[in-house]
């Protein structure tokens, strides 16, 4: 749906009537009696886009922490190898947004430690909630309950993988110190201006899984922050953000999409495909009949290499 339209909507009370909580009530109804193959042809997805695009008007954003462990398998590969990559007779940088209760960045550690236990890796763990870093420091998770998050974020993990990664402490688990050595943890807002003076240029910065709980507008200042975080020729993993403006800085700012697991990591979180087109965090399906699909379907980006500065008629036309 167009901005036009979006924006006629939202100025007409009785096209916000219309097309509110009943019609969109009705439609997800029958969209769930809709055999999955149908979900797929031009014509229904069309029309999930359009319920989509009610579902991101009508809703309230709010952030909040809940997360798994090993969340995006094809991410974490990917992350792993880029990290090794840039150790060349250094400890590569990584910064991680929004860390949350800790599960992404020791996700991300245990995943390229495993592969390379020589690998030494400077991490910069940020979030905005002076709680949840405390959580996140300590590493140590209830098996049976939270207090701050109300997802299993072990159901990912097969038990082998739960006695590589944490030390059993009654119904609690720990994350191996190993694990945990190397990690700066952070109170801090990634909007803010004065975080890339306070971290440096970093090789990889991963900024998922928050910018879609901000509104666009919010989501795309925060974004181009977080960019000049990123090193000359690093990395930016930015999953989990509204692509409609995800893709806008990319084409104008010239980022280059990286095409490995380009579509393994857009389909690699059950979660947030699965809420398409009913939340507004939901990740609409993968389809290369856009011609746009590189850059609109890619999570992740390299910025400031000589590649990464072509124009944005070239990457479109790709």
């Amino acid at each position: 749906m167009s901005e036009w339209m979006l924006a006629t909507i939202s100025r007409s009370r009785v096209l916000r009537k219309c097309l509110g909580g009943r019609f969109l009530s009705l439609n997800e109804r029958i969209w769930n009696r809709l055999p999955l193959a149908s979900r797929g042809t031009p014509l229904v997805r069309r029309y999930g886009d359009f319920l989509h695009s009610l579902v991101r008007l009508r809703s309230t954003r709010w952030q909040y922490h809940a997360t798994f462990f090993l969340r995006n398998r094809p991410e974490l590969q990917l992350i792993s190898t880029l990290l090794q990559q840039k150790a060349d007779g250094r400890s590569p940088k990584l910064a991680v947004l929004a860390c949350s209760n800790g599960a992404e960045v020791y996700s991300i550690l245990w995943t390229a430690t495993s592969a390379r236990p020589d690998l030494r890796v400077t991490t910069e763990a940020v979030d905005i909630s002076e709680a949840i870093v405390e959580i996140a420091k300590q590493g140590r998770y209830s098996l049976t309950h939270s207090e701050l998050m109300d997802t299993p974020m072990f159901e990912r993990l097969t038990e082998k993988e739960i006695q590589a990664i944490f030390d059993r402490d009654g119904d609690e688990v720990v994350v191996k110190p190993w694990i945990r050595e190397g990690i700066h943890w952070r109170v801090a807002d990634a909007s803010d201006p004065e975080l890339v003076e306070r971290l440096g240029p970093q090789d990889i910065v991963v900024a998922n899984r928050f910018l879609c709980h901000m509104a666009p507008p919010d989501a795309e200042r925060c974004l181009r922050n977080v960019a000049h975080l990123v090193a000359p020729g690093g990395y930016l993993f930015v999953s989990g953000v509204d692509l409609d403006v995800r893709t806008k800085l990319a084409l104008e700012l010239g980022w280059t999409p990286v095409g490995d697991l380009l579509e393994e990591i857009h389909d690699g979180d059950p979660s947030v495909r699965a809420g398409w087109p009913w939340k507004y965090w939901g990740l609409e399906p993968f389809t290369k009949n856009r011609r746009d699909w590189r850059v609109r379907y890619a999570s992740v980006f390299q910025l400031g290499s000589p590649t990464a500065m072509r124009s944005r008629r070239e990457l479109v036309a790709k």
